[in-house]
């Protein structure tokens, strides 16, 4: 182990050192608090034999900023004392020691205290790299949660909880947020035709489509069946008409066989695209009732194209 000693009185440190040597110890030594708690930092120790009584900074003090850190390592603190008293062994228990020690110190007894100190070291470990695994495993398990297991988009749980950080963010920092809603035109004939097994391929590839084409930081979800939505940040209208119309030219790039031949010989989508601002707020309810209505027209327009909500407003 690396074991840290801090006494002031250089024969007792010199002894220590050696009969730590002896036993296969690495070690660090400092001549007072001060020094201590300046080698402590940087040799990182596992167990640190303090004189109780040092210049600058008693071990009492030094105990108690160990403690004080904010660190995965558990650091095993002896304190070390010529005082034999009970309640200068509960003073130092209750600034955070693990052990108690007087001197002069006897071999065997400090070799017992560092077989303890090893194995409480280990456990500390052990249960260190628990919580770790518990955190990863926690963070995968928020993710799956919130991932479409087909498609590996996000799924309506994302989506909700990402519409209503993006509301929030148009209200208190002015930003401009649009969202797309996109449809798969003529889906049902397609699975009907191919199978559902090719659907879901079909699914899939679109999906990689909207999750690829896009900016940095928008982001894809599945809403639901063949509908999938993009959040756009800082886009409006008019920056994502253009956005999302590289997506609808991409998806019927992937040349996917079209049964009805209509209104392509390859699949496609059309998209439905709103926006909310500093300007014209929306909550989400409302933001996705106007997506969903330019959608609706992008349908009734003849489908594989896209429109913006004031463009189906003004229609209409």
């Amino acid at each position: 182990m690396k074991i840290l000693i801090a006494d002031d009185s250089a024969v007792p440190r010199l002894i220590l050192e050696k009969t730590l040597a002896s036993l296969g110890h690495e070690t660090a030594s400092a001549s007072d608090g001060t020094d201590a708690w300046t080698r402590f930092q940087t040799f990182q120790p596992d167990v640190v034999l303090s004189d109780w009584l040092m210049p600058g900074m008693d071990g009492i003090e030094l105990c108690r900023r160990i403690r004080a850190l904010d660190s995965d390592q558990y650091t095993y603190f002896v304190l070390l004392t010529a005082m034999t008293e009970l309640e200068h062994a509960v003073t130092a228990m209750t600034a955070g020691a693990d052990d108690f020690m007087v001197k002069p110190l006897d071999r065997s007894r400090l070799e017992a205290t560092l077989i303890a100190a090893r194995r409480v070291t280990a456990l500390h470990h052990e249960l260190r790299d628990q919580r770790s695994a518990l955190v990863r495993l926690n963070g995968l398990l928020h993710d799956d949660a919130r991932r479409d297991p087909l498609t590996l988009l996000g799924n309506r749980l994302r989506m909700d909880e990402d519409l209503a950080t993006a509301a929030a963010r148009v209200e208190r920092y002015r930003q401009t947020y649009s969202v797309a809603l996109f449809d798969i035109d003529y889906f049902k004939a397609y699975n009907d035709t191919f199978g559902h097994l090719a659907g879901d391929e079909a699914l899939r590839r679109v999906a990689h489509v909207l999750g690829g084409t896009g900016r940095t930081g928008d982001t894809a979800y599945r809403y639901g069946g063949e509908e999938f939505l993009v959040l756009l940040p800082e886009q409006t209208l008019d920056t994502a008409t253009d956005a999302v119309e590289r997506i609808r030219a991409a998806v019927e790039a992937l040349a996917l066989p079209n049964p009805t031949k209509r209104p392509s010989e390859w699949l496609t989508v059309s998209a439905g695209i709103a926006e909310s601002s500093a300007a014209s707020p929306l909550d989400v309810v409302s933001w996705l009732g106007r997506a969903d209505v330019a959608l609706y027209q992008a349908k009734g327009g003849g489908r594989n194209r896209v429109v913006a909500f004031a463009a189906a407003a003004e229609a209409a």
